[in-house]
């Protein structure tokens, strides 16, 4: 028998559907971003390193953790990444952000996860190639066609005089639907036969390759051209580590949390510093038009915060959630 006597509201959830609909633009959530990492930087933000279980079976369990005071929000996103989910007619990655109120603990939202972390991972890139980047970037290549591809793309697109994509990927679906995107937005899109033509002339090169399973390196950091910018949401998995002094700076998401993790991304002595003395002006941008950069990165719980808590606001002003 139900208890008539539970009369409390059902907690509101973000659809990706719904987030779509806010058209929430790429400046937005760039400066969501930033002003998350400021936050931190004063005092009224604060984040975990994340924690990860690998059972073995080439699953990937994934949590995330962090609190603002301003959105007043704790920001919690569990994922689950499973190689064999497409088989099953579903998604790799699935993934829920779950909102409370930093000052109550009271539930406020769950949100679609999978939205959160594709804009979050594409926003970090972007914050770190406004500030890395070359300005007239024109050639943009992409190894790895899938979500991250598409939301990087679009970010990208807004940010630099982009006019040409390169695609390169294990599969032809993903590659022929990130060269279709491309063009629909009046670019030219080369669909590259192998990793090195893609990367060879690219400005700015995104790899997003899928980590399960492990993937055996291919990339070779020397392919790169003199200037350009590998944004690397891979964690440099598919690099060959003894590429990576081709670069002239390496720079990561979060030095703190790096040391916490159980192998690091990147051999440590090549890094420059993160994306925290990035913004805060501890570390240089881009200095000259010849250094070749690299930006390696497992993705921030304050980015998942940033674009929760940007989520939730348009959901109150629209009317989606009522205030």
């Amino acid at each position: 028998m139900t208890d008539q006597t539970d009369r409390s509201p059902r907690l509101p959830y973000l659809s990706e559907k719904l987030l779509e609909g806010f058209s929430i633009t790429t400046q937005q959530i760039v400066e969501g971003i930033e002003q998350a990492f400021a936050g931190q930087r004063r005092g009224s933000a604060w984040t975990a390193p994340k924690a990860v279980i690998t059972p073995g079976d080439d699953r990937y369990i994934m949590a995330t953790l962090a609190v603002s005071d301003d959105p007043p929000v704790v920001a919690t996103k569990s994922l689950v990444l499973n190689p064999r989910n497409p088989k099953r007619g579903l998604a790799a990655i699935n993934s829920i952000v779950t909102l409370l109120d930093s000052e109550t603990g009271l539930p406020l939202a769950v949100i679609d996860g999978n939205w959160v972390t594709a804009w979050r991972t594409a926003g970090l890139s972007a914050v770190a190639a406004k500030r890395l980047a070359r300005r007239d970037a024109a050639v943009m290549a992409f190894i790895g066609c899938g979500v991250q591809a598409q939301s990087h793309l679009a970010i990208f697109q807004d940010l630099f005089p982009l006019r040409e994509i390169h695609a390169f990927g294990r599969g032809t679906a993903n590659r022929d639907a990130l060269c279709r995107a491309a063009e629909a937005r009046g670019l030219t899109a080369v669909r590259s036969k192998t990793a090195k033509e893609a990367i060879g002339d690219a400005d700015i090169v995104v790899s997003s390759v899928t980590l399960l399973p492990s993937p055996e390196p291919f990339l070779d950091a020397q392919w790169l051209k003199s200037g350009c910018l590998a944004v690397m949401t891979d964690m440099a998995a598919p690099w060959f580590a003894d590429s990576l002094s081709a670069f002239q700076r390496i720079v990561i998401d979060d030095l703190e949390q790096e040391t916490k993790m159980s192998k690091p991304m990147v051999d440590p002595s090549l890094v420059a510093g993160d994306l925290f003395g990035l913004l805060g002006g501890d570390l240089p941008g881009r200095e000259n038009q010849q250094q070749r950069i690299a930006f390696i990165f497992r993705g921030l719980a304050l980015g998942d915060l940033a674009l929760a808590g940007l989520a939730w606001r348009h959901a109150k002003a629209t009317g989606a959630i009522p205030s």
